[in-house]
């Protein structure tokens, strides 16, 4: 029986099966765990269906044995605006339960964006328990608008709503302050004592009852669902602050009703502070969210219309004048202009369109008229991708958050803990402690050695649970992120991955690949050097005839040369691609064979002959290629692929920073050595097989430890995925590269050096925040246990603490992450 209650039914969704021998492979990997009972795998519906024994194996395990077996488990993704959360522990309580709950897979809540972020198997659980489980953990699911002026009005009705509670409760509050001051400086409590004593009393019930009654609320629900957060923290030191205003008629306790009520006043002051610097960190979204065009004008059936943007359909025809926004993604087809793509790029110089040239939506067009045929609309437009990668960059954690997570999850019992301990030792140690407060009378003002007893064991306890922040902790991260990558994605940077901010800066070598990455990614035929009884244009007649089947960048460069020169090519029979080595196929009944030194020796061609040009055309950083035909050499063509204009200055600068640099290419070591010398790498890896190059890098991170690798995100991706940090170089509108880490929207290297520098800017702000956070809770709780530190200062503090975070985090902004040399 027990062993039938440990089974358990998992099904995982498959990613990148080709054929049913992919499917039978994972089958076999899943059957031959060790408490897999059966498993089967689907390759039409792309499903694993798993029956194991939970008390062996966890979901993990089955997870890695599939990923290890070279394919990809997926995960239906979900983000829920959570409201209630008032601080990190709040956070922590939802996280935890979404992730107990079976089907889900990660779940992330962030207490800065106020988002969790869950992956999860929709086989097992469904969206509805999702947000069932939040509601029962006592917070609510916000329902999400698309609209970005409604998401742009609920953060200002947050700071309305914040503001005004900070309004109300220093109304009741001041006069408080005002009818105290008599009685600290000379004495004497004004009108009678007991009169001063109620008027105390009547002022700060409104103060926490009522303004300040979503604190006891969110406490109470927190303390109902087997929690504790920071509001439990506040409600019971005002509370118990307040509770001695009645005593104080029928015991020797001090009153401190009204400090309960500037307590209140101190903390509800913090929140707003707090909401509007949160905000400030979340701009960019706000910003990016602006940007769009909100209508376009398109022609349709020979009439000019003018449509709201949710209109626009795939093949519409945008009329776009000077001046105007280009409403979506799409393609020129008629005029030409020069476009403002800052928005995208970060770069502020327009870039010149004409007709075939693709264009982003949002940016400005600055000169001529021009028509554009939409290619894509709503979400799968590049701004729409931008946002929804910057949202999910900014919902994932940090590494070093972790310790600090752990810390906050056990923060506010903890400090309860130390509350009750405090009010013991003050009841069991009055004496002792006492001393302390007289000797700290003379430097510290507030410090009153006269209470005794229970009134000094309330003043010490009540400062130790407001004194306590865990708001701090949980907003030191999530809030540096946000800024970091909004500042990221104004500047053509987006990352990903909240990871990427930690590794990248801790990465010691850049690793680039050449073709497309130092390179500009188009050759360009500079040598015909035909052998004897072979002229120029036969020899290139016969090369791009063969490379017309070739869909290869330096073969395109042949075929364009020949055009270029308006010879006509001949028909092809038999073409084959050799990986890494080159191509051949039949041109007028005659083989002919194009590529390698190794490609001609296998096809039985001598090349000794033409060693010393082979030589001297790779020594000046050209691809040489050798042209068999039949039995004969017929001569060498040669193709440069000219240097991207800041290569140098990029690696310059790279070196600058302190960072070693390589190149990995398919190139012969000649030719790539010469490339490496020209723009100052350090490191070659060449005549590398497209397959080879992740045991390239795997080799590359024994000799140097963690590395970025730079590519094209497309025929890298392999490699990109195998580096600590993969670095994919967008193209235009494509940049949904999911093999990496960082997406730079421009094609320069001079993107790398913002990427490198925002992220030690961004992570020297994380560890800023996190060290004041921890030093700011260390030194506080045992100043206050001592009884030294008055429940308002300790109030103020508090709040102040959380709102220092924030506004650090918010200094990035001023942070230079510009390349030196652009």
């Amino acid at each position: 029986m027990s062993e039938a209650r440990a089974l358990q039914k998992e099904s995982l969704k498959i990613k990148g099966m080709s054929c049913a021998s992919c499917a039978q492979s994972i089958e076999n990997a899943l059957n031959k765990l060790d408490g897999v009972e059966e498993a089967t795998v689907n390759f039409a519906v792309e499903k694993a269906t798993i029956k194991y024994d939970s008390s062996q194996l966890k979901v993990e395990d089955l997870i890695k044995t599939v990923k290890d077996t070279g394919y990809e488990v997926v995960f239906d993704k979900v983000s829920l605006k959570v409201g209630g959360m008032t601080c990190a522990s709040c956070a922590q309580a939802v996280e935890r339960a979404l992730n107990k709950a079976q089907g889900v897979s990660n779940a992330t809540v962030n207490f800065a964006t106020e988002k969790a972020n869950i992956e999860f198997n929709s086989d097992l659980i469904s969206e509805r328990e999702l947000k069932k489980i939040v509601a029962d953990t006592g917070y609510e699911v916000i329902e999400s608008k698309e609209d970005e002026e409604d998401t742009e009005n609920e953060d200002l009705k947050k700071v309305k709503e914040a503001k005004s509670k900070m309004i109300w409760t220093w109304g009741f509050t001041i006069p408080i302050i005002l009818l105290m001051i008599p009685e600290m400086f000379f004495g004497v409590a004004l009108p009678t004592e007991s009169t001063y004593h109620l008027i105390q009393i009547l002022l700060a019930i409104p103060v926490l009852f009522w303004v300040g009654k979503d604190t006891f609320v969110t406490a109470y629900k927190a303390i109902s669902h087997g929690s504790a957060n920071m509001d439990v923290l506040i409600a019971m030191g005002t509370g118990a602050a307040f509770i001695t205003g009645p005593a104080t008629f029928f015991t020797p306790i001090a009153n401190y009703a009204g400090v309960a009520a500037m307590i209140m006043g101190f903390h509800l002051t913090g929140r707003y502070i707090e909401t509007r610097a949160k905000g400030q960190a979340s701009q960019a979204i706000k910003k990016l969210l602006e940007l769009g065009a909100k209508t376009a004008t398109v022609v349709r059936d020979g009439e000019e219309l003018e449509i709201p943007i949710e209109e626009v359909e795939i093949g519409d025809v945008m009329i776009v004048k000077p001046g105007e926004k280009v409403p979506t993604d799409g393609e020129i087809v008629e005029g030409e202009s020069a476009l403002d793509e800052s928005m995208a790029t970060g770069e502020s110089m327009p870039v010149k369109k004409s007709a075939g040239d693709e264009v982003i939506g949002a940016t400005i067009n600055q000169r001529g008229m021009i028509k554009v045929k939409a290619t894509k609309v709503g979400k799968d437009t590049f701004l729409s991708q931008v946002i929804k990668m910057v949202e999910e960059a900014q919902g994932t954690k940090v590494p070093i958050q972790e310790f600090a997570d752990r810390v906050t999850s056990i923060f506010v019992p903890t400090v309860l803990a130390i509350a009750v301990l405090t009010f013991v030792l003050w009841l069991v140690f009055p004496d002792a402690l006492s001393g302390v407060t007289s000797w700290a009378a003379a430097y510290i003002p507030w410090v009153d050695p006269s209470l005794t007893g229970i009134t000094a064991a309330i003043f010490a306890t009540i400062a130790v649970l407001v004194i306590a922040c865990p708001c701090a902790l949980g907003l030191a991260t999530p809030t540096a992120l946000m800024v970091g990558t909004g500042i990221g994605a104004e500047n053509g940077v987006l990352i990903r991955k909240g990871e990427a901010i930690q590794t990248l800066k801790e990465v010691h070598t850049i690793v680039f690949d050449k073709t497309g990455t130092i390179t500009k990614g188009k050759p360009e035929v500079t040598d015909l050097v035909p052998s004897e009884g072979f002229s120029q244009e036969e020899l290139l007649k016969f090369a791009a005839s063969v490379e017309a089947g070739s869909e290869h960048p330096l073969g395109e460069a042949i075929v364009r040369k020949a055009k270029d020169d308006n010879l006509s090519l001949a028909d092809i029979a038999n073409f084959e691609s050799i990986t890494g080595k080159g191509v051949k196929a039949e041109v007028d009944g005659q083989n002919v064979v194009i590529g390698t030194r190794r490609l001609m020796e296998e096809s039985g061609i001598k090349v000794s002959q033409v060693e010393d040009e082979m030589q001297r055309l790779e020594g000046q950083a050209k691809t040489a290629m050798l042209i068999g035909v039949g039995d004969k050499l017929a001569g060498i063509v040669a193709v440069a692929d000219a240097l991207k204009e800041d290569s140098i200055k990029a690696i310059t600068e790279l070196k600058e920073l302190g960072l070693e640099t390589a190149m990995i290419t398919g190139d012969n070591e000649r030719t790539a050595k010469a490339i490496a010398k020209e723009v100052g790498i350090d490191h070659v890896v060449a005549e590398v097989l497209p397959d080879g190059k992740v045991d390239e890098i795997m080799k590359l991170q024994d000799k140097f430890g963690a590395i970025a690798m730079v590519g094209d995100g497309i025929n890298d991706a392999p490699a990109l995925t195998q580096a600590n940090v993969g670095i994919a170089i967008g193209t235009g509108t494509d940049i949904a590269i999911e093999s990496s880490d960082v997406t730079l929207v421009r094609g320069d290297l001079s993107s790398v050096i913002t990427a490198i520098k925002l992220s030690r800017a961004t992570f020297k702000k994380i560890k800023q925040n996190l060290f004041w956070a921890f030093i700011y809770n260390t030194v506080a709780i045992p100043v206050a246990i001592l009884g030294l530190l008055h429940p308002i200062i300790a109030e103020a503090a508090m709040a102040t603490s959380s709102i220092s975070v924030v506004t650090n985090a918010n200094l990035l902004r001023k942070v230079n992450i510009k390349p030196k040399y652009k």
